[in-house]
């Protein structure tokens, strides 16, 4: 399935990408390997759930490298867990001060990537989740007249009815019909919960 949450581990060592494909298996997470920063870019869709295990320290393109292209993108980049040997600590804090979730040194235990990789698949699910909130939210607001849209900003501003009819030049009963429409498009149950939606987005 397409939105299988898929570990993608790039690693320019085959005994590493080996012995992790095992260790997915092992706990039913679907992976896919790659060699190099190049091959992963060449196939990445930021459509698709899951996280990254990145090693630091690669030929070529680093895994730093790799990281900074992904931030550049301005796609969507999956939750980056770096692996690093014992030297590359430093390096491995830069990068993420640049937004990596963690890193996990080399060699390590599988119950600790195993914990790592959850953590980062459990905030990946969550930034989608969010992310496919504020879409929902925006979708709707396209629904409204630009006259709505009007009513809502003011609403959200928290004026009265009253003093909405004031600053559009419109009576209030004209505000109320706007009002009642704005809520049904929009899908509130209440005012705060409107307030709430148009926050979120902004």
């Amino acid at each position: 399935m397409k939105n299988e949450p898929t570990v993608f581990i790039v690693d320019d060592d085959p005994g590493i990408r080996r012995a992790l494909r095992m260790l997915m298996k092992s706990v039913g997470l679907p992976c896919e390997t790659f060699e190099s920063g190049p091959d992963f870019l060449e196939v990445f869709d930021p459509s698709r759930a899951g996280c990254l295990v990145l090693d630091v320290r690669m030929p070529g393109m680093s895994g730093l490298e790799l990281q900074e292209k992904l931030a550049t993108s301005g796609k969507t980049t999956p939750p980056i867990v770096f692996m690093t040997a014992h030297g590359d600590v430093p390096m491995a804090v830069s990068a993420m001060k640049s937004g990596a979730l963690d890193f996990i040194q080399k060699p390590f235990r599988d119950q600790e990537m195993i914990d790592r990789i959850q953590k980062a698949l459990a905030l990946d699910r969550e930034m989608r989740s969010e992310s496919s909130g504020k879409e929902v939210v925006l979708e709707r607001i396209e629904r409204l007249t630009p006259r709505e849209r009007e009513v809502l900003d003011l609403i959200v501003e928290g004026k009265p009815n009253k003093g909405i009819a004031f600053d559009l030049g419109v009576s209030e009963r004209t505000v109320e019909i706007h009002r009642s429409r704005v809520m049904r498009k929009m899908e509130a149950e209440s005012l705060a919960e409107l307030v709430q939606m148009v926050l979120r987005v902004r």
